[in-house]
């Protein structure tokens, strides 16, 4: 299993970056992907989750600037962030799991680093 997480890096605050997590292993329809951060000092949080028939949540300090979205044709997950703060600087990390049934899974990608500069 292998979820590649890749297009971090550093970007002026009001920037935008757009991460991508390509997914291999698993089965991508059923899983429920996400997006979650951790900050120096701090807690891993979730950041957007999307389900395998498209439902979306946000944390509310992300709500209008980022978007999450996947693509079943090439197995990878989006998050489109906007108008970036230099709050949202963290190490970002994708999250595919499927957990209602047997067997289920819960990966992890090796996180991306987003840096905004104020």
């Amino acid at each position: 299993v292998q979820l590649q997480a890749s297009g971090g890096g550093l970007v002026q605050a009001g920037g935008s970056l757009r991460l991508s997590c390509r997914v291999s292993g698993i089965s991508f329809n059923v899983a429920e992907m996400g997006w979650y951060r951790q900050a120096p000092g701090r807690q891993r949080e979730s950041v957007a989750t999307i389900s395998s028939g498209g439902s979306t949540n946000y944390r509310d300090s992300v709500k209008g600037r980022f978007t999450i979205s996947r693509d079943s044709a090439e197995n990878t997950v989006y998050l489109q962030m906007n108008n970036l703060k230099p709050e949202d600087t963290a190490v970002y990390y994708c999250n595919a799991r499927q957990l209602l049934w047997a067997p289920s899974f819960n990966y992890w990608g090796q996180g991306t680093q987003v840096t905004v500069s104020s």
